[in-house]
């Protein structure tokens, strides 16, 4: 069962936006897509609040989280958030894998 994690970055002075383009243009996130285990790793920049990115990481499973928390990756993203001075916001859910009351109102 897949693990989805929301985490919000929030900075001052486009710093955000600064830490997810050097996330990219390192090659961090690349390396990060290519973990065993990791299903998606993206960047969104919300239209109402230019301070703040969204990131959506999915994992497939506990062991494979657990695996990049503990990855050389973490301790580079723990360096960057420091120099970009970002605070987070982290939510984790688990996708519904079987229908639920919510089907009638999600256009497929």
């Amino acid at each position: 069962m897949s693990i989805v994690m929301n985490l919000r970055y929030t900075g001052k002075g486009g710093n955000a936006r600064a830490f997810a383009e050097e996330m990219e243009k390192s090659g961090i996130a690349a390396r990060i897509r290519k973990a065993e285990g990791n299903e998606g790793y993206e960047y969104f920049y919300p239209a109402a609040d230019s301070e703040t990115v969204l990131l959506i990481d999915r994992w497939r499973n506990k062991e494979a989280l657990d695996a990049h928390h503990a990855s050389p990756e973490m301790k580079e993203i723990a360096k960057l958030r420091d120099k970009f001075d970002l605070h987070m916001r982290v939510e984790r859910f688990i996708p519904v894998e079987e229908q639920t009351e919510d089907d009638p109102f999600i256009r497929k």
